[in-house]
């Protein structure tokens, strides 16, 4: 039986990890963190990735956690609502849409909930990997124990290790900066809201909030524009301190959100950066999700393309036998085109909404820029 060993327990590896214990595989699933991570933003369930779902039998439990917000508010500096619409919502796109917006730790838990008998090691991560000359790779993982793999799949997002562990350090243009970061942390809701998002549009930032979990939270976000920021992954002191710094002195809500920042313990902060690969795999290694094509948030299609390339990959990897070559190569001929499609709809995103929520615009221009968003396809394949 084929060996495979997945990186990330998030989205895109819990979709696959699924999928290949359905073929016949033998998954085991290592995660840096000590359990599921949580928090995160409203994540887009679309499409194809819809119909992925469903297969695995978790349709219904997507949409009973879908966020189901009945609208959206823009206001100003002072307060001032200048405008609102029950048909649209800035993050989850048409309110009567058949697409689904869920917060990404609840559709992280509902496919974690599935994975029973799958062999999990929280708080570890793959530290080398060498090629073994029997065939697949050896394995050392920050806990000290080494193993045999007959195929590695990283599944670990844009700050993927084992992306730069197979194809070498990410200092060759292929991360792209778009010169944003996007901050989203948990407060309570003291705010009076629900089922409802209100955002702060300025001309080089946007603050908002939404609720969660019936309405006893909400989740913030925060973006700006900083080209020249410098970016600490993992010290939480200097990220607060760089999204207080472009926040500080603001109006409306902006003083009570940046102080439960400071007491949040989801904050998570992330530069607005695409992953841009010649090719997604390198012998018995490959990449899926955001490791290997991070579209950003702009495009409000990652986790749809996380779950339909988990999907894909799974099935070309049953199709060949377990053969990482031709499943690697097959996953990227039917990935690739609509990947690179979501990449550019990303490219515009930013400056579209930017237009389309200044306080003169309509609510059907808001439609009207969904439903360009929403325009993409993938012929979803049977395995």
């Amino acid at each position: 039986m084929t060996d495979i060993l997945i990186s990330g327990a998030g989205i895109a590896g819990a979709t696959l990890a699924w999928w290949l214990r359905r073929h016949g595989f033998r998954p085991v699933v290592v995660e840096s963190a000590p359990g599921p991570r949580p928090g995160g933003q409203a994540v887009d369930v679309r499409g194809p990735a819809l119909t992925v779902v469903d297969r695995m039998g978790l349709g219904a439990g997507l949409r009973a956690a879908r966020t189901a917000m009945d609208g959206m508010s823009l206001v100003d500096e002072d307060g001032t609502e200048v405008f609102r619409s029950t048909e649209v919502t800035l993050t989850g796109g048409p309110v009567a849409s058949d697409d689904v917006e869920i917060l990404r730790d609840d559709l992280a838990a509902l496919l974690t909930g599935a994975l029973d008998g799958i062999e999990h090691r929280w708080g570890d991560r793959v530290v080398a990997l060498d090629p073994d000359p029997a065939g697949g790779t050896r394995v050392r993982f920050a806990s000290g124990t080494e193993e045999h793999y007959d195929v590695v799949v990283g599944a670990d997002g844009q700050h993927s290790g084992v992306r730069r562990l197979a194809m070498g350090p990410d200092d060759d243009g292929r991360l792209v900066p778009l010169g944003q970061y996007v901050a989203v942390f948990t407060l309570p809701n003291t705010f009076e809201l629900s089922r409802w998002q209100v955002f702060l549009q300025r001309p080089d930032a946007m603050a908002g909030l939404y609720t969660a979990r019936d309405d006893t939270e909400v989740r913030v976000m925060l973006g700006f524009s900083d080209p020249d920021a410098t970016y600490r992954h993992r010290d939480l002191g200097a990220q607060r301190a760089l999204v207080a710094r472009h926040f500080a002195g603001g109006g409306w809500w902006l003083p009570e959100l940046l102080a439960g920042m400071t007491r949040a313990e989801d904050l998570y902060l992330t530069p607005v950066t695409q992953v841009r690969l010649p090719v997604w795999s390198r012998g018995p290694v490959a990449l899926v999700g955001d490791a290997a094509w991070c579209p950003t948030l702009l495009s409000g299609q990652g986790t749809t393309l996380a779950v339909v390339g988990a999907y894909v990959l799974a099935g070309e990897l049953a199709r060949s036998g377990g053969d990482p070559g031709p499943a690697a190569a097959a996953h990227e001929r039917r990935m690739r085109g609509w990947v690179e499609a979501n990449q550019e709809l990303a490219l515009t995103n930013a400056a579209r909404v930017r237009e389309l929520t200044a306080p003169d615009a309509a609510a059907p221009g808001l439609a009207e820029h969904w439903a360009a968003t929403a325009a993409t396809a993938l012929t979803l394949p049977e395995y």
